[in-house]
């Protein structure tokens, strides 16, 4: 019989949904529990005290190299990858996946890898869709799916894609997602060897600092007609049946959702420049105006002015698109 380990993922919201869970879990829970949440880099480490408060289970702050101990939950640093190694775990920094560091899917994919049919992977809430790769890797080889209730999370996106592109085993209630871990970690599980798919085994790779190209990304997928929004590069599209992701050359994730966002937020970002370059352009024709009015003809004042005049309409109406947000979706 193998250990268990059981990975949790989780982004907006995940606080009061981790309170939750840890508040069930028992003092003698037979196996560790890794998690990421979604955190900015700047974001203070204060997540497992928090869970030390809530529930018996002890969090500390993780060193790369750390035993996995059962009943000790393993939280990442920001802007830290948390992977899953034979008997220990492993921080690395990494390219980012679906906009974040930590994400989601390399805890899965290396839980999945190590422990085959003895992981246990959970999504709770949040927006967008990282873990859904995560928690069709555990499946794959073997291990035991889980989600929140789309119903019942505060933000239901990421559970709800997850359910969409995997067939979950359980789809429970925040409330009894501790419960079905006691259960599920007490049930005995078979030690059978499972192959993992060489696509996989290039993107543990990548996240482990590996370069891309050096570790096979390019035997896993093709050149797509999309640059990657973080450094420009081409984006390779991969060779899967299931559902679409991407990868550039430097090794940047993108699920559709977080892509879209991506994509989406440069072009805000944009339009803010273009309403900046055409606010500065209107600027310096009045003041060139007023500078020429004793020295030119009035008909030379009012083409700047109404020059001037046209940016400011132009400038008004990206405002306009861009504060009702047309065309862009959620954040994180």
């Amino acid at each position: 019989m193998r250990d268990r380990i059981v990975v949790i993922g989780t982004s907006a919201g995940g606080i009061e949904a981790l309170r939750v869970v840890a508040a069930g879990l028992p003092s003698d829970f037979p196996a560790p529990v890794a998690i990421v949440m979604h955190v900015s880099p700047e974001s203070p480490r204060v997540l497992h005290d928090i869970l030390n408060r809530s529930g018996p289970l002890y969090a500390g702050p993780v060193s790369s190299g750390d035993l996995l101990r059962p009943g000790h939950i393993y939280i990442p640093p920001p802007d830290m990858h948390l992977l899953i190694e034979p008997g220990r775990v492993r921080l690395t920094r990494g390219p980012k996946e679906n906009r974040f560091r930590p994400p989601i899917d390399p805890l899965f994919r290396t839980a999945a890898q190590v422990y085959g049919p003895a992981a246990i992977g959970v999504i709770l809430t949040g927006n967008l869709d990282d873990g859904t790769a995560g928690l069709w890797a555990i499946k794959t080889l073997g291990g035991t799916t889980v989600v929140q209730d789309p119903a019942d999370a505060m933000f239901p996106s990421m559970p709800e894609t997850a359910a969409r592109y995997v067939e979950v085993d359980h789809c429970v209630r925040l409330v009894d997602v501790a419960p079905l871990l006691v259960r599920l970690t007490a049930a005995p599980v078979e030690d059978y060897a499972v192959a993992v798919p060489e696509h996989m085994n290039v993107e543990i790779k990548i996240a482990r600092e590996e370069d891309p190209l050096n570790a096979g990304l390019r035997e896993i997928s093709e050149p797509s007609t999309v640059a990657c929004p973080e450094c420009h590069g081409v984006l390779m599209q991969m060779k899967e049946e299931r559902g679409i992701r991407f990868r550039c050359h430097t090794g940047h994730a993108y699920s559709p959702d977080s892509l879209l966002a991506e994509i989406s937020e440069g072009v805000e970002e944009a339009l803010w420049n273009a309403i900046r370059s055409m606010q500065e352009g209107s600027m310096f024709m009045r003041q060139l105006a007023g500078h020429v009015v004793a020295a030119h003809t009035d008909d030379d004042v009012r083409s700047l002015t109404g020059r001037a005049d046209a940016l400011d309409q132009q400038a008004d109406r990206l405002r306009e698109m861009v504060t009702n947000g047309a065309g862009f979706t959620p954040k994180e």
